[in-house]
């Protein structure tokens, strides 16, 4: 069997003064893409880098819920002017700051001329001050969705075993490979029964997506069902921080290796939010 497993340290492209950019995203909700954001983010922090988490869901977001995070202000007061950047983030674990996302917020493409520069100069001034931007996107194929992912140095999609979260996830992958996204696309498998089952369903799809859409799909790695997990989710608590000599906390510490040493392709000059106005315009 070929491996597909990604080098990312021998990835294309020199260093520039700025954050690199990891989206994580699933094709259907509940396939536990917020939880692997929030810890996979935690254990990158831990490595003594400077990371953000900002949640990209514009309508329903819900990290701060999984991170225990209480404000009365996220990403919509930025846009509006209310609030400057600084005013809304807040600060985690491990140094780790992050952005809670919006309610009720339909379209990031929707919002006017003046509000996307608003946002632009806010997010590309702390671009700079970042090594590593953890994007949590919304799920399925919206506009925003995608935009966030083309924008990306890397795609993290998440999947279960489960056929309708495997179909879903491809249609994802289909869309960014049809919209020309050149960048690394990785495939992280959720709550498996074991890892043999974990391994066969990644390379299930990356047989299918190598066949129709002539595309590597690299394997980022298992996670299995933990009840740990699901005790730590019911205590707003990342389950690395809860739990952290339980073979899921080991397991989060493995794919944040694999996936945070992407680096960004030499063609990317502009900013990475720069970048996501473009595609949704």
């Amino acid at each position: 069997m070929e491996n597909y497993a990604l080098n990312l340290q021998q990835l294309p492209g020199a260093c520039r003064p700025s954050a690199t950019v990891l989206a994580i995203t699933s094709g259907k909700g509940g396939v536990g893409k917020t939880n692997i954001a929030a810890n996979v983010a935690i254990c990158l922090a831990n490595q003594n880098r400077r990371v953000l988490l900002l949640d990209a869901d514009l309508s329903l977001g819900n990290l701060d819920l999984v991170m225990d995070l209480r404000s009365k202000y996220n990403i919509s007061h930025v846009i509006s002017g209310r609030k400057r950047m600084e005013e809304i983030i807040q600060h985690g674990p491990k140094g780790l700051r992050v952005i809670c996302g919006a309610s009720g917020l339909d379209r990031l493409a929707d919002i006017s001329e003046g509000e996307q520069h608003r946002l632009i100069e806010h997010l590309s001034g702390l671009q700079q001050e970042t090594d590593t931007i953890v994007i949590d996107t919304a799920a399925g194929i919206s506009n925003s969705v995608i935009g966030f992912c083309l924008a990306s140095d890397h795609v993290l999609v998440v999947t279960t075993p489960e056929a309708a979260a495997m179909a879903d996830a491809y249609g994802v992958i289909k869309v960014l490979v049809r919209k020309k996204f050149e960048r690394p696309i990785s495939l992280v498998v959720n709550m498996a029964r074991n890892p043999v089952e974990g391994r066969q369903v990644y390379q299930r799809m990356a047989d299918v997506a190598r066949k129709f859409l002539q595309t590597n799909l690299y394997y980022a790695g298992t996670l299995l069902k933990d009840e740990r997990l699901c005790m730590a989710v019911r205590a707003r608590k990342p389950v690395v921080l809860a739990y952290p000599k339980a073979q899921i906390s080991s397991a989060f510490a493995t794919l944040a290796a694999r996936v945070g040493d992407a680096k960004p392709g030499d063609d990317l000059e502009d900013s990475f939010f720069q970048r996501v106005m473009r595609w949704l315009n």
